[in-house]
């Protein structure tokens, strides 16, 4: 892949609760030889870690609702429905953030955890990706307000059947990518779940 990218330069332009960095560079085309100069600014938030929470004796998910800014934005409910997900520190195992996030946005003990995907949330302007994650768990007792205070969370959790899950992701009441994609997921592979973990 080197043989095909050149990064020309490499500026950062910000640096706050995320990273702005400026990339001027050139990749080979298709056609052959090599495009002209480009630069671009990435958004760089690090990469994260989403799982869905599913109890397959309950045929249930856990979700979460919480607030956030950027579907204020974009003009869509501020307050998302989502699956759990965090940012993976340095050196620490997909899983084991999994867990952690499970633990202290849901109150939630994954047991089995079973690779979803992972995907580029949007390359043309960031280099975020996440790996997605389907965890048993019991859901039973599960509910109420999470998240940790330090950090200004507030958490709603909720068990849903997997019909009322469906239903609102039918229903347009679920607009962020992580947790359609792990839902639709769910439903396509429900069945062997279940099976595989009676």
């Amino acid at each position: 892949m080197a043989d095909n990218i050149e990064i020309l330069e490499k500026t950062p332009r910000y640096k706050g609760f995320f990273e702005i960095v400026s990339y001027r560079f050139r990749h080979r085309l298709f056609a052959g030889g090599w495009s002209g100069e480009i630069e671009r600014e990435v958004f760089e938030r690090g990469h994260a870690v989403a799982v869905l929470p599913y109890d397959p004796g309950a045929d249930a998910v856990v979700l979460i609702e919480q607030f956030r800014i950027g579907a204020v934005v974009a003009g869509l409910a501020p307050w998302q429905i989502e699956i759990v997900a965090g940012i993976m520190e340095d050196g620490e195992l997909p899983e084991d953030v999994a867990r952690r996030e499970s633990q202290e946005e849901a109150g939630a003990a994954i047991g089995t955890l079973l690779p979803i995907c992972h995907y580029l949330v949007s390359p043309g302007g960031t280099s975020e990706s996440v790996q997605v994650y389907c965890g048993r768990v019991d859901s039973k007792g599960l509910g109420g307000i999470h998240g940790l205070a330090e950090e200004n969370e507030d958490i709603r959790v909720e068990v849903y059947s997997f019909a009322a899950a469906m239903a609102a992701l039918d229903a347009g009441k679920i607009t962020n990518a992580v947790t359609i994609i792990a839902l639709q997921w769910l439903a396509l592979n429900r069945a062997h779940v279940r099976e595989m973990w009676r």
